[in-house]
């Protein structure tokens, strides 16, 4: 698109909206970070500065609307001009409530309104700005660098503590020991287990730090008999398969018997509690030295449903007999734990089977807290044990946190009951949750701080990329590159997020639930069960990937990288995402281009808590920029395999003509370099030439970062 082509679509704009052509819509601009609300994060009752910028000498008055449709706007009055700009601002005093807000803008007897998806010619209720007094985010949270972690996949520190071959009994088959680090995970694989540890974590604690990761999070790692962990048998304690075995004995199940009941060694192992306490106080060690590096923990809390294993139910019996256990709700109807879960047959026991799983699973029993308090207050108590000394844990990922009770109005209840007790224990922990969809009602400040964010990130960065579905489940080029439903999907859902939740909320490409990011570049649909190991590896493209990574680092929110993909890492959606970490056969390259974007991330304060306004989008094409007061950077894409011209207009985030724009990093087809580059802005307009697949990281010059 040439630049007589974007005029034309811009006088296209003001026409729509009824105004003159020399009002310049694109200048008008807010948002909810501290460059525009001072303070983000005020405290109830505490006075708020909310800015707001445009042209210079280009508008005749900005009004602050509340979302209280009873209140009059209030003009917000003439703050300063600087560069091609003049700011506005007003104070508002902040009570106990959530406070909304939107901008009518007045140019003659026309006007027109902004809010958190820009400049409409209607109030969208929706799309207001929003405030919440006593709401905070930790700080060291903000933009942090994280790192997601499947123990058994990630390092053996500790082979002493490795599940042996027949342990025992799980889901139609004995569970085995892999001997072969490099090997694929078989397609029912859950029971196979590589023997990655804490300690091997540990181990590696000064690769991560090397990398630049600024919090581990771990996928769970209580006492489950599965390998991913998602259903938890004993909250209370680390497994010892990931932590230490120092009284060990019984044997393994015969070939033929499939009793759990009989599993000797799988007994003395996860329910003594010499090992159990063992376990958590290895633990401790690694939390103590991960602080002491300046990183943090955050822990996977699977709160929704437990497993069938659980101390409480104990379908297996495997705590039946043992000293220092109560009978479990499947074992006795006189169980304590009866309640904690849903029987639909009152007269089944002993041995009751009729009890609700989540999504009926029968091995992930659902949790039943309308039935207990005591179950309520058990695992309140295991969210404020664990972000508590001596394990000091930094926060909580939530695993499917909105299936959690029977009723929307009792899950609101709960977590607004887990992050007052996780908060009063640790007033930094940070509770982020697993969500797919609209997060709003839970993001209003008082349940989550924030979310993994699939809507407002990996999807639409996905589509754009690679025009895949996230489980590689579907292929569009219409998709592919289209830069207007990656402005929409970023806008829309983004809106959703209120800035302190925003800046925090989980940036990831890849995970244990979706297929590899590397693969999804070759654009091959299907899982491993149909095409096979080889095709997770085949004709994926690293150029498309190094382009994600620069946004993954560039975009608001914590860059967070499952294990491996800095590696070069391949796999289709899960059980084949749960690959090993290569030690050995890295993709050194690929490494250290995240060392380097990690660090670009770092050295500038604008990416990690500016504010982010989308310049231009096209077919192929993106251009955005991250910006404070005093700092610029502009980020673009040209994702098409021929090379690129683009004009572009850079004083939309704070370039002025006097600015000289220098290219800290670029990467395209044939490489990346870090090389610097000089780019001139003449009245504001910015020619380049874009190499084909190429993200360009452009840099304002003498900001004194």
């Amino acid at each position: 698109m040439n630049w007589e082509k974007i005029e034309l679509l811009n006088e296209i704009q003001y026409y729509v909206l009824g105004m003159r052509p020399a009002f310049r819509a694109s200048a008008l601009f807010s948002d909810e970070t501290d460059n525009y609300v001072n303070p983000m994060e005020p405290e109830p009752g505490e006075e708020v500065t909310i800015r707001f910028r445009a042209k210079k000498d280009n508008i005749d008055a900005v009004y602050l609307c509340s979302g209280d449709e009873r209140e009059e706007p209030v003009r917000m009055e003439f703050d300063y001009d600087e560069g091609y700009f003049d700011y506005f601002k007003t104070k508002v005093s902040i009570g106990t409530k959530p406070f909304s807000y939107y901008f009518e803008v007045r140019v003659g007897r026309l006007k027109c309104y902004y809010d958190k998806c820009g400049v409409t010619k209607e109030v969208r209720p929706e799309y207001r700005f929003r405030v919440v007094p006593g709401f905070s985010t930790p700080d060291w949270a903000k933009g942090a660098v994280m790192y997601q972690i499947m123990v058994d996949r990630f390092y053996n520190g500790d082979p002493s503590n490795d599940v042996v071959d027949r342990e025992y009994y799980y889901i139609g088959d004995m569970v085995n020991r892999v001997t072969d680090w490099g090997k694929c995970p078989a397609y029912m694989g859950v029971r196979e287990f590589y023997g990655g540890d804490i300690q091997g974590v540990m181990d590696k604690l000064d690769y991560l730090q090397e990398l630049g990761v600024d919090v581990i999070y771990l996928n769970p790692i209580f006492v489950s008999p599965s390998n991913h962990k998602y259903d938890i048998q004993d909250y209370d304690y680390i497994d010892p398969h990931y932590g230490k075995i120092v009284a060990d004995g019984g044997e393994p199940l015969a070939d033929w018997d499939h009793e759990n009941a009989h599993a000797s060694k799988y007994i003395k192992r996860v329910t003594d509690k010499a090992n159990l306490e063992a376990s958590n106080q290895l633990f401790a060690e690694f939390t103590a030295e991960v602080h002491r590096r300046g990183m943090k923990v955050i822990l996977d809390g699977v709160f929704n449903h437990c497993g069938s294993f659980n101390k409480w139910l104990d379908r297996e019996r495997i705590y039946e007999n043992q000293e220092g256990y109560e009978k479990g709700a499947y074992i006795s109807a006189d169980s304590p734990y009866r309640n904690f879960f849903s029987f639909s047959n009152e007269y089944a026991w002993p041995y009751n089977p009729y009890y609700e799983g989540w999504w009926g699973h029968d091995t992930l029993p659902k949790l039943a807290y309308e039935h207990s308090e005591k179950l309520h207050d058990y695992i309140i108590n295991i969210g404020r044990k664990w972000v508590s000394p001596p394990f000091n844990v930094d926060g909580w990922r939530l695993d499917v946190a909105a299936d959690l009770g029977f009723s929307n109005e009792y899950n609101h209840q709960f977590w607004r009951d887990f992050r007052e007790a996780v908060k009063d224990a640790n007033p930094n922990a940070l509770i982020l949750a697993e969500h797919y969809g609209d997060a709003r009602s839970w993001l209003e400040g008082d349940q989550w701080d924030t979310v993994m964010n699939y809507d407002a990130f990996m999807e639409p960065l996905t589509w754009f990329f690679t025009g895949m579905e996230k489980h590689s489940d579907d292929f569009r080029e219409d998709m592919l590159g289209n830069g207007l439903h990656f402005e929409w999907a970023m806008k829309h859902y983004s809106s959703s997020f209120l800035a302190p939740s925003l800046l925090v909320a989980m940036n990831e490409l890849s995970n244990h639930d979706h297929s590899r990011f590397l693969t999804r570049t070759n654009h091959k649909v299907g899982r491993v069960a149909q095409l096979g190991y080889d095709a997770a590896s085949a004709d994926v493209n690293r150029a498309v990937m190094r382009e994600a990574v620069v946004m993954q680092m560039t975009w608001p929110g914590a860059p967070t990288i499952y294990y491996g993909d800095e590696a070069g890492v391949c796999g289709f959606t899960d059980p084949d995402n749960r690959r090993t970490y290569p030690w050995g056969w890295e993709d050194h390259q690929m490494i250290d281009f995240h060392k380097r974007m990690i660090r670009i991330h770092k050295v500038c304060p604008e990416l990690v808590r500016g504010s982010l306004k989308l310049v231009e989008v096209g077919w192929q094409f993106l251009c955005y920029g991250r910006f404070t007061e005093k700092l610029s950077t502009m980020v673009l894409f040209n994702n098409s395999y021929e090379e690129m011209n683009r004009t572009v207009r850079v004083h939309d985030i704070g370039i002025t003509s006097k600015d000289r724009l220098v290219r800290i990093m670029e990467t395209n087809r044939d490489g990346y370099t870090e090389e610097p580059q000089i780019y001139e802005n003449k009245g504001g307009v910015l020619n380049i030439t874009l190499a084909p697949l190429s993200a360009v990281i452009l840099r304002v010059e003498n900001t004194g970062a």
